[in-house]
């Protein structure tokens, strides 16, 4: 998948699916929008609110309240490709998110995660 089609993509889409990643790992909804909170500044609420929108994913991460200076903390591998070495800002945050839900998956405490 090129990156303009994941740019391109509805929010609603791509969220969904990471949700459903942390949902099948016993996870819950709330916290995949406790991570997303961290690291973008939307309110769990506008985060619901956007699934119901045409929005882009590209567009969910540009009007960003406040992404968080942290995520820059975040390291290690996303589908083989270092985080850290990713060039493309947009593509890097999108990793992050990624990152962040695979974490969650992966029955890591919630407290550690955001402990950047």
């Amino acid at each position: 998948m090129t990156r303009e089609k994941v740019f391109n993509m509805k929010f609603s889409k791509v969220y969904l699916c990471l949700v459903n990643k942390a949902l099948k790992k016993g996870r819950t909804r709330a916290e995949v929008d406790e991570v997303t909170s961290w690291l973008t500044g939307y309110r769990a609420e506008q985060i619901s609110q956007m699934e119901h929108s045409d929005i882009t994913y590209q567009e969910f991460f540009e009007q960003a309240p406040q992404l968080n200076d942290n995520r820059k903390c975040i390291k290690g591998k996303i589908c083989g490709i270092r985080i850290e070495s990713i060039e493309d800002p947009l593509m890097q945050n999108i990793r992050y998110l990624d990152k962040l839900v695979d974490e969650l998956a992966k029955g890591r405490p919630i407290e550690k995660i955001l402990q950047f």
